[in-house]
């Protein structure tokens, strides 16, 4: 947590510093952009099994594991209280058995990025704190996942998750911490998004299985405004 943080704000830094050398913020400016500290919380439950040829147990259900990650933000105001706001980040997830296989490695090293866009609305008169809420789309893409140690000694060789479309809801604040643009921002992100998981053995599919992803993405970190 310690090594997010300090990237973080050394992007932070190095972002707040090059774009003061561009233009001199200010709390009431077109753009903000945010360096932030996140958590990425998915469910990753089965939703439906679909094939099934290693002989999953009656009762199999699965978990997604938590992460801290660090993302940047870029919004940009078209007036006082309505923005469009999109982020970028790539987040890490093990999925592991639970009930009868309980613990059991199903997918390791699951990168995802999700891109997303969202259009907020901002209360207040643009001074102070200011909280708002947002909506928007999101595609969530897959990369370089793998069968877990568990899949792998029941046959399967190798593992591919679905690209997907999804829907996010936001609500957070930001707080002008003085007058030349820097503030806090706090954010709170409820993804809804399913997916299909495939393995396989060599060629041949031997598993195939739907799962909701469906995440809380909680922010932190400095924003600067101009």
């Amino acid at each position: 947590m310690k090594n997010i943080l300090k990237r973080a704000v050394a992007t932070a830094v190095l972002a707040f510093g090059l774009s003061g050398t561009a233009m001199a913020g200010s709390s009431d400016g077109k753009i903000q952009i945010k360096a932030l500290a996140t958590l990425v919380a998915p469910d990753g439950k089965i939703t439906s099994v679909e094939l099934d040829d290693i002989g999953l147990p009656a009762g199999t259900q699965t978990e997604a594991d938590d992460n801290f990650v660090p993302t940047i933000a870029a919004e940009y105001f078209f007036t006082p209280n309505i923005s469009l706001e999109t982020i970028c980040c790539v987040t890490q997830h093990d999925v592991t058995g639970t009930g009868p296989v309980d613990g059991a490695g199903l997918v390791s090293n699951a990168n995802i990025i999700p891109a997303t866009l969202t259009a907020k609305y901002h209360f207040g008169d643009g001074s102070g704190f200011k909280p708002y809420v947002g909506a928007g789309p999101t595609y969530f893409i897959f990369i370089d996942e793998k069968a877990g140690d568990t899949a792998k000694a029941l046959g399967a060789t190798r593992q591919k998750m679905n690209d997907k479309i999804g829907f996010a809801l936001q609500a957070g604040f930001d707080l002008p911490l003085n007058d030349r643009g820097l503030g806090l921002s706090v954010d709170a992100k409820r993804y809804f998004v399913n997916t299909t998981a495939r393995w396989y053995a060599g060629d041949t599919e031997v598993l195939r299985t739907r799962h909701r992803i469906d995440p809380w993405v909680i922010s932190a970190g400095l924003a600067y405004r101009f």
